[in-house]
């Protein structure tokens, strides 16, 4: 199992599937996802990007090797999409990818290893000895479930690999900036300050060259930083979310600095 120190977000431990270990394991639909209630960003690819940034800000992680985050809350601890149990409060909510591969994901069972394996969170209640539920093999071979899970993961991970193209190429063009959202409430003594995101630098973005802005055009890279640009305007839609449920009170002393 791996250690918990190398283990991403949400993953509390990492188990190969086996169709021998787990030959009689039964998977169960799952209607919320309580692991999600207290997480304010959740890393996306830029395949979700034009789903998104129509429900959610789309901000930079900071640091080396940046990520893509969407936002679910402005400040650590708050989710305004889901309830204290996990569950959706609007059921047309898109929700990421890299949440719906949960407990499941393809990982080097060595870290010599070429190749990638099915693993899963055990534990997970999504997944084990059960009752009820889809079987996860029969006869020894993987069950159409199981193929659509491998299938998921292996779709997520080619986005991550186009992802990291992607990312590479902002910051080989130097666009990313430290970005700061400012928030004057109604009834608030001091505006809420939100930093410790990355952004999108419009002003270098305009001031690219017109034969690289064909480039990213044609690649499809130029709209995809787009949508980011204009998801940011739902920052202030999140805050609102936040007052209307008492995870931010107006009167209260300007909110800490958001830390992607």
């Amino acid at each position: 199992m791996a250690s918990a120190p190398a283990l991403p977000l949400f993953y509390n431990g990492l188990e190969p599937l086996s169709s021998e270990t787990h030959a009689d394991w039964r998977v169960r639909p799952q209607d919320s996802a309580p692991f999600l209630s207290g997480q304010h960003a959740v890393p996306i690819t830029v395949d979700e990007f034009p789903l998104v940034q129509r429900h959610m800000p789309i901000v930079f992680s900071v640091g080396q090797d940046a990520v893509p985050l969407a936002l679910m809350g402005l400040n650590e601890g708050c989710n305004v999409f889901v309830d204290e149990a996990g569950a959706l409060r609007d059921s047309y909510l898109y929700v990421p990818a890299y949440v719906r591969r949960y407990p499941y994901m393809l990982a080097r069972l060595r870290p010599e290893a070429t190749e990638l394996s099915l693993c899963f969170d055990p534990t997970s209640q999504a997944l084990g000895a059960f009752e009820d539920g889809e079987p996860l093999f029969d006869g020894g071979q993987p069950t159409e479930v199981t193929n659509n899970i491998l299938q998921f993961n292996e779709t997520f991970e080619q986005a991550g690999q186009r992802t990291q193209a992607f990312m590479r190429e902002v910051d080989e063009l130097g666009l990313l900036m430290d970005g700061e959202v400012t928030i004057q409430h109604e009834g608030a003594r001091q505006p809420f300050v939100y930093r410790g995101f990355r952004m999108v630098n419009e002003e270098k973005l305009n001031e690219l060259r017109g034969d690289q802005l064909r480039k990213m055009t044609k690649s499809g890279m130029l709209p995809l930083l787009y949508a980011h640009l204009f998801s940011l305007a739902l920052m202030r839609d999140i805050f609102a979310r936040q007052v209307q449920l008492g995870l931010t009170r107006p009167d209260q002393a300007p909110a800490p600095q958001f830390n992607a």
